[in-house]
C-alpha cells in the first residue's frame, strides 16, 4: 500500500528544508506496513524554494515535487491529487502546525476504520491548541456560520491536515472549484453529500511554532470571501443542476 503526503508550499524557503527533514525522520521511525511518498507542491514561489526542493529530492528519492506557476493551496493539492497513484492521499501544511504524532491516527482512520475522508480538528474537546485569540474566535464563528448554512455538525472544516482514500477521487475532485483556502470546505461538504464516511479527529496544533513566519491569512478579507463562498456553495447544493 502506498500513502502519499502532500505539502503545498508558497515561498517557504525559511522552513522548507528543515520541516521536510523533520517529516522524513519521523516517517523513518514509524513501524508502518505501507510505503510513504512525500510530495511537495510549489505554487508560484518567487523565493529559493525550487532550488531547495531540487536538492532534497536528489538526496531523498522518496520526495517528489511539482513546480506550479499558479498560486493557491487548493490548486496545489488538486494538482497532486490528480497525479497521485497512492491508495491514501494525505495533505498537511508545510509549517507542521499539527503535531506529527497525530499522523498515525489520521491514516489508520482510513485503512483500519475504512473511512473515506478524515481530518484534524482544532476544536474537539480532546484537541490541544496554541493560537491567538482573534484567530480562535474567527474560526469558531466561521464554523457556526457554515454549520447553519451548509447543514453539517463538524467542528473544524479548515484544518490543513486531511487524508482521503482513492475511492472518492473521480467522484469528488471534479466538483471542487476553489483553488485557495475554501478547497477544504468544498471537499468535506461534497463528500458529505455523496454519503461517504467522514471522520474528524482531535489534534495537537500550535500556531506560534515559527515566530518569524508570517501567516498567509488576512482575517477581514478572508472572512468576507469565506462567507460569500459559503452561501454560493449552499445554493449549488440546493440546485445542483443550475
Amino acid at each position: 500500500m502506498l500513502v502519499e503526503i502532500c505539502l503545498p508550499a508558497y515561498n517557504e524557503e525559511s522552513i522548507l528544508e528543515k520541516n521536510i527533514t523533520i517529516l522524513l525522520n519521523f516517517v523513518k521511525k514509524q513501524n508502518w506496513f505501507f510505503n510513504i511518498q512525500i510530495t511537495v507542491v510549489l505554487n508560484n514561489c518567487s523565493d529559493n524554494s525550487l532550488e531547495i526542493i531540487k536538492k532534497i529530492s536528489v538526496k531523498h528519492p522518496g520526495v517528489v515535487y511539482y513546480n506550479l506557476k499558479k498560486e493557491g493551496k487548493g490548486n496545489a493539492v488538486k494538482h497532486a491529487w490528480e497525479k497521485s497513484q497512492a491508495d491514501i492521499f494525505a495533505y498537511m501544511d508545510v509549517d507542521i502546525a499539527v503535531s506529527l504524532e497525530n499522523l498515525d491516527s489520521l491514516l489508520s482512520s482510513i485503512y483500519s476504520e475504512k473511512n473515506h475522508l478524515v481530518w484534524g480538528s482544532r476544536l474537539l474537546p480532546l484537541s490541544k491548541t496554541k493560537r491567538g485569540v482573534i484567530r480562535t474566535i474567527s474560526s469558531k464563528l466561521y464554523n457556526l456560520l457554515s454549520q447553519a448554512v451548509l447543514h453539517h455538525k463538524f467542528t473544524d472544516l479548515q484544518c490543513g491536515f486531511k487524508a482521503i482514500d482513492n475511492k472518492i477521487r473521480e467522484d469528488i475532485l471534479p466538483l471542487i472549484e476553489d483553488d485557495n483556502w475554501f478547497f477544504d470546505t468544498e471537499l468535506i461538504i461534497y463528500s458529505k453529500g455523496k454519503k461517504y464516511r467522514l471522520k474528524e479527529i482531535p489534534v495537537k496544533w500550535e500556531e506560534s511554532r515559527y515566530q518569524k513566519r508570517s501567516s498567509k491569512i488576512k482575517p477581514l478579507k478572508d472572512a468576507y470571501i469565506f462567507i460569500k463562498k459559503t452561501y454560493t456553495l449552499a445554493k449549488k447544493i440546493k440546485s445542483p443542476n443550475k
